[in-house]
């Protein structure tokens, strides 16, 4: 089993978010889960990473062509492919703390469950209440009409994993999303140091 994590290409300005990503890490590889992510090795995401692959646990991430490689290469990608692999690798997709990057791919892979195109399910790890006020928007949102409770149900959100796991691993079966890798530039690699199951 693998999860898509994005998160901040930076720390934040609270030391508890370096922590809470390297617990996460952690907890996802003593469950025997692996990690799949946009290939970045800093920060908060490489602090993940870096945590699962301690751990014994598998990664596996997708860079831009812009970007320096960093690690041996096997697919090259585009942006809007990049979103797509990371949406058809894995059977759970858990954004954490982060920036618009990290909050654009929540909405794209959320919107996409919402237009049928795959069912992976959605968890949003929600540090410390960091995404408080956008679950406040959301329920907003569904007050006006313009988002039903059906579509707003898709995204789960616990502050730690230990709750989100029983959501994101309520059997639902996965539809995986198409993704082209041989039109346009990109680098993907992958690492493994144990078999998942």
């Amino acid at each position: 089993m693998r999860y898509c994590v994005c998160s901040g290409s930076n720390p934040g300005r609270q030391p508890f978010y370096v922590n809470a990503a390297n617990r996460l890490g952690e907890a996802l590889a003593m469950s025997r889960i692996g990690l799949v992510h946009g290939g970045a090795s800093v920060s908060l995401i490489g602090t993940i990473a870096d945590a699962v692959l301690s751990n014994g646990a598998e990664v596996s991430g997708a860079l831009l062509s812009s970007k320096r490689l960093l690690t041996p290469v096997s697919l090259r990608i585009s942006m809007l492919e990049r979103k797509a692999l990371m949406a058809a690798l894995p059977e759970g997709f858990s954004p954490m703390t982060g920036g618009l990057g990290t909050l654009e791919e929540l909405l794209q892979v959320w919107t996409w469950a919402q237009l049928g195109y795959h069912k992976t399910p959605c968890g949003l790890l929600d540090i410390a209440g960091f995404y408080r006020r956008l679950a406040t928007f959301l329920d907003h949102v569904v007050h006006e009409a313009f988002l039903t409770h059906n579509d707003r149900d898709i995204l789960l959100a616990e502050e730690d994993l230990e709750a989100l796991l029983p959501g994101m691993t309520g059997g639902r079966t996965v539809q995986k999303t198409s993704c082209r890798a041989d039109d346009s530039p990109g680098v993907f690699y992958h690492s493994a140091s144990t078999e998942l199951h």
